[in-house]
C-alpha cells in the first residue's frame, strides 16, 4: 500500500512542486488549497485528491482530513506549507493585518496539526513537516510580522519534537532560503505608509536587495529536501534548503549579533 502525504498550500510554489514530486515517486497525494476549483494540473494526476482546505477555517480542515482518509485509508505525512509573508514598517500595519499574518502562519499551522494528530497517534506512526524559512532563525528589515511567525513555527516544532516521540511521530522543520516561486507576488503582502519618512530608506534598501540579482533556488530543491526529511529514517529536526540557506544560517550561528547584523546592514546598504 502506498504512503500518503497531505499538503497545505498546494496551489503553487513549493506546495505544488512537492505534490508533483511525491506523486512521481509513487505516493498518494492529498493536495489542499483554498480554491481547488481553479487547479488544473494536479487534478489530472492519478492517486491525487485535490480538495479545499483553508488553514483559518477549522471546518475545512476537518473535512479535508476526513476526505483524504476516506480516499486513501491513511495519512502518513502532513506537510504544513501554507503561508505568506507580510513585510513593511510595523507601524503601517492595521491590527487586522497583524492578526491575519499570525492566524495563517501560526494558528493555522497549529489547527491543521491538531486536525491530523489524532489519526497519526492512533496509527502510532507518521511524520509532520513544517515549512519554516531561514527567516525562522534570522531576520531581514521590515519583516517583524513574517519573522515573528517563522520564529514561532521553529519553537512550536522543536517543542513538538519532544512530545510526539511518545506516539512514534517524527517532527521535521525545513528551512528554505530564497526560492524562485511567486512568493513576491501572491504570497508577499507589502504594506507601507510613505508619510512615515523615517522608514523609507529601509524600504528602498529592501526592494533594492530583492531586485539586486540574488540567485534563488528552484522549488524542486525544497521538494527534494522534504522528501529526504520524510524518508531518511532519522530523528534529525532541521533541514536547510538552498545554498543561500546554508550560508546565511552558518554565518548566523558562527557570528555574534553585532557582527552578523552589521554585515547584513552593510550588504543591504543601510
Amino acid at each position: 500500500m502506498s504512503n500518503t502525504i497531505l499538503i497545505t498550500g498546494a496551489s503553487s510554489g513549493i506546495g505544488k512542486v512537492t505534490a508533483q514530486s511525491f506523486h512521481d515517486k509513487g505516493w498518494n497525494v492529498i493536495a489542499t488549497m483554498r480554491q481547488p476549483e481553479k487547479e488544473e494540473e494536479l487534478t489530472q494526476l492519478d492517486n491525487t485528491l485535490v480538495t479545499r482546505l483553508d488553514v483559518t477555517d477549522e471546518a475545512s480542515i476537518e473535512t479535508a482530513v476526513a476526505e483524504g482518509i476516506a480516499r486513501f485509508g491513511k495519512i502518513d505525512v502532513l506537510l504544513n506549507n501554507a503561508g505568506y509573508g507580510a513585510y513593511g514598517p510595523l507601524e503601517a500595519f492595521s491590527m487586522e493585518k497583524v492578526r491575519r499574518q499570525f492566524e495563517t502562519n501560526v494558528i493555522g499551522l497549529i489547527a491543521v496539526t491538531k486536525g491530523v494528530l489524532p489519526h497519526l497517534r492512533a496509527n502510532k506512526s507518521g511524520t509532520i513537516v513544517n515549512i519554516s524559512s531561514i527567516g525562522g532563525q534570522m531576520t531581514f528589515p521590515l519583516g517583524a510580522l513574517y519573522h515573528g511567525t517563522k520564529f514561532a513555527v521553529e519553537g512550536i516544532s522543536e517543542a513538538l519534537h519532544f512530545e510526539l516521540e511518545a506516539a512514534d511521530i517524527k517532527m521535521k522543520i525545513v528551512e528554505p532560503g530564497m526560492i524562485s516561486t511567486d512568493f513576491a507576488g501572491r504570497s508577499f503582502d507589502f504594506t507601507n505608509d510613505e508619510s512615515m519618512t523615517e522608514y523609507q530608506g529601509v524600504v528602498q534598501a529592501l526592494f533594492g536587495a530583492m531586485n539586486g540579482g540574488m540567485q534563488p533556488s528552484a522549488p524542486s530543491v525544497v521538494a527534494d529536501v522534504i522528501y529526504t526529511a520524510v524518508t531518511d529514517g532519522t530523528d534529525t529536526l532541521r533541514y536547510r534548503a538552498g545554498a543561500d540557506a546554508v550560508q546565511f544560517l552558518d554565518n548566523r550561528k558562527a557570528l555574534d549579533d553585532a557582527t552578523f547584523i552589521g554585515g547584513l546592514k552593510e550588504q543591504l546598504g543601510l
